[in-house]
């Protein structure tokens, strides 16, 4: 029972991060899932634990928080009406619950003041020491990137997958092992094609990692019927930045930031796409204990 619980919370997620610009009554997001209303509140807390309102709310700001940073263009009185504020006092009130900055403050500020240590720091009073920590930090970055990336823009293609949510980044090794439990009997592994993927649906910059959303993914070439906690998804064709690494799991941080950097340096702009990570080995059967693997940001 709790697996199809899980199975119709996930397509209630899906279904709110699909439509965040758009009012979310009760009733409309219960029907996704076939709940009632009541039991939606239940579940839907036991399961994310966060309230439905709390979610929403936290992910329209998070989304405006990434708009902030990419889409410089877009003005925050388009952000507070596109993510159904009603005034811009009442947005950026609701903004500095979650980022003790206003959305202006936030725009202007160095990108690694955004993630909770930077706050943090703020907070204490060490901002002027942060600063020459970002500048050295970027410089480290560049550097890393040089030494560890191969760096190429790809068409990539459509991929069909098959996968189990995982809400928190400490769980991922078990939503792995679960997946694998499911997909060896089924022979899914025996394909040389295969790949082993995951998607990040929130950003370690702007989410609390006890609340990142992350899905553990293997391809499928054919029609698969997902059962228990297993969904389908695909991640659709497009261009990206696509970053070869070969690195131990300790750099992945570095190696996503870095990536970023060089993006922002380029002059390319994320898409409104998920970024993803693609394993070419088990790194655990490396004899240095390295993982190689694809960093793709989705650009436009």
């Amino acid at each position: 029972m709790k697996e199809d619980y899980i199975k119709r919370i996930n397509s209630i997620l899906l279904f709110i991060d699909e439509n965040l610009d758009q009012e979310l009554p009760l009733q409309r997001i219960a029907a996704v899932g076939n709940y009632s209303p009541f039991h939606l509140h239940r579940i839907f807390k036991s399961i994310t634990k966060e309230t439905i309102n709390e979610y929403i709310t936290r992910k329209r700001i998070e989304k405006a928080a990434s708009v902030l940073l990419h889409q410089r263009e877009v003005s925050i009185s388009e952000l507070s009406l596109q993510y159904g504020f009603g005034s811009n006092s009442s947005f950026t009130r609701t903004f500095k619950k979650f980022y003790a900055l206003s959305p202006k403050e936030f725009r202007k500020t160095y990108p690694d003041k955004f993630s909770k240590i930077g706050i943090a720091l703020s907070k204490n009073g060490q901002e002027s020491a942060l600063s020459e920590q970002y500048i050295c930090s970027i410089n480290n970055h560049k550097n890393w990137i040089k030494m560890k990336a191969k760096i190429e823009i790809k068409e990539m293609p459509k991929l069909d997958l098959a996968y189990i949510t995982q809400i928190g980044h400490k769980g991922m090794q078990d939503a792995y092992s679960k997946l694998m439990k499911w997909a060896i009997p089924k022979g899914l592994l025996e394909n040389q094609n295969v790949k082993i993927v995951t998607i990040y649906h929130d950003s370690f910059k702007i989410t609390d990692p006890d609340k990142v959303r992350m899905s553990a993914c293997i391809s499928v070439n054919e029609k698969i019927k997902p059962n228990g906690e297993i969904g389908l998804s695909t991640l659709e064709k497009g261009r990206c930045i696509v970053g070869r690494f070969e690195i131990q799991i300790t750099e992945f941080e570095k190696s996503w930031s870095g990536l970023f950097i060089w993006m922002s340096e380029n002059g390319y702009k994320k898409a409104d796409r998920n970024p993803y990570e693609i394993y070419y080995n088990d790194f655990k059967e490396h004899p240095e204990k390295i993982s190689i693997v694809d960093f793709c940001i989705p650009i436009e």
